[in-house]
């Protein structure tokens, strides 16, 4: 079977001379997090969907308060949430993509952007809100928090879950980056949100 096409956005090369860069931070206390091993997959993660050239990634660990007012601001939805995807730079994508709807920041200069590097964007994760998820979805924190560096990211790169050909196309992805860059999940995430979906239905 065929993975089908992914939608890709329009810049994942930033100027040749530079190099991929992640910036990794822990704003919150509930939960230890490894930043180096975020970082890492983060990398991997990016390498594999060709992102290349000076471009620059942040993945911030934060409190419940603060993803909560993230996601009443630019989701419109009460709560705190496990992640949240905030691109920067490139084409906007489709209207209805909050946060995730932005373009070119307006700080940038169109004519300098060549000579400056490409800032892929922000992936904002509540560790707490995973370590809740974790035994009903990827079955462990450290599975939870992998899954959901990669679902970021993806976001970040166009990907969407909204309809059914975006989400087997996302899913498949997060499956081949997890098995290549992190290793077997002790539980199927996919699983428990295919079962989500059906109860919806």
């Amino acid at each position: 079977m065929t993975e089908p096409p992914r939608p890709a956005r329009l810049r994942r090369r930033g100027p040749a001379d530079g190099e991929v860069t992640v910036f990794t931070s822990d704003e919150q206390t509930a939960v230890a997090v490894d930043l180096d091993r975020w970082q890492r997959l983060a990398l991997a993660v990016l390498a594999d969907e060709g992102v290349e050239g000076e471009c620059e990634l942040s993945v911030l660990f934060v409190d419940e308060a603060t993803i909560a007012d993230l996601n009443g601001r630019f989701m419109e939805s009460a709560g705190p949430t496990d992640v949240l995807s905030f691109p920067i730079d490139g084409e906007p994508d489709p209207a209805g993509r909050w946060p995730d709807a932005g373009g070119p920041g307006p700080d940038r200069d169109e004519d300098l952007d060549e000579d400056l590097p490409l800032l892929l964007g922000d992936v904002v994760i509540c560790p707490a809100v995973a370590d809740r998820n974790a035994p009903n979805h990827a079955g462990s924190l450290e599975d939870e928090l992998a899954l959901l560096v990669v679902h970021g990211i993806l976001h970040l790169l166009g990907m969407d879950h909204a309809e059914e050909p975006g989400r087997v196309a996302m899913q498949s992805r997060e499956r081949a980056l997890l098995a290549a860059h992190h290793g077997p999940l002790a539980a199927d995430p996919w699983l428990a949100l295919e079962r989500d979906a059906a109860g919806e239905a």
